[in-house]
């Protein structure tokens, strides 16, 4: 088998360090967050879509981290097939609750911008219909580790979902480049740079910061938690051993 990782094999490495990195994320995740906010609801009505484009500020940064989750939780997830190790599983698995409250956070903030802008609250266009498959997939992935008592089947069955699921992210990503949409090209992240006026490219990247030091701090404390909750199974085991 191939030697795993020092920082998938050594998990009171990862405990020191996230004992201290999570609540310096978490108060990073809210300084950014405040600023964001006051900065995009101060900044003036847009010309089109009026004060309907501060719902920007928390639909983008929700459905950009639909996305990063679930890289990270197929990252996880393969170095969990490789290497077989727990911490790797316990990071997956920490992960998949976060994704799926970001996406959905996507899914709801995007039907109420739709409906004013559109004049609907739902089209089944590639952007939005994507986005659910990858809602989905982020449910399927919790209800599979869910339905199966074996966790080592579950959490290997749940792995090989993630690695499958993740030819959903370029569908995501490009689908507006390959298919008619209601939603408009990149605006941030061009080849000519960026489409959108710094009065509102500020707060839309100081909340797309916030939300990932907000996740970066909740994911570390859902590893600990999956990490002290596999040692008290295995201390219980051992007592009804003995």
């Amino acid at each position: 088998m191939i030697p795993a990782p020092a920082f998938l094999s050594n998990p009171e490495r990862f405990m020191a360090f996230s004992r201290w990195a999570a609540p310096m994320f978490g108060v990073l995740a809210a300084v950014l967050a405040l600023a964001g906010l006051w900065l995009g609801f101060t900044a003036p009505e847009d010309y089109q879509q009026g004060d309907t484009v501060r719902i920007m500020f928390i639909h983008v940064p929700a459905a950009y981290m639909s996305m990063f989750v679930y890289a990270c939780l197929a990252g996880a997830s393969f170095l969990s097939l490789i290497f077989r190790h727990a911490l790797a599983d316990a990071a997956a698995r920490a992960a998949a609750p976060l994704g799926a409250a970001f996406t959905f956070l996507a899914l709801v903030t995007g039907s109420l911008w739709g409906r004013p802008m559109w004049g609907t609250w739902w089209e089944w266009d590639a952007r939005m219909t994507s986005v659910l498959i990858l809602f989905l997939l982020y449910v399927s992935y919790m209800a599979l580790r869910a339905s199966l008592d074996d966790e080592t089947k579950a959490a290997r069955a749940a792995a090989i979902l993630a690695l499958v699921g993740i030819v959903n992210l370029p569908v995501v990503k490009f689908s507006v480049d390959w298919w008619n949409s209601l939603h408009q090209g990149a605006s941030v992240f061009r080849a000519d740079g960026p489409a959108m006026p710094p009065i509102f490219l500020w707060p839309l990247g100081l909340m797309a910061l916030a939300y990932t030091a907000a996740f970066g701090s909740l994911w570390l404390v859902g590893i600990r938690a999956e990490v002290w909750r596999r040692r008290a199974e295995a201390a219980a085991l051992r007592a009804a051993r003995s």
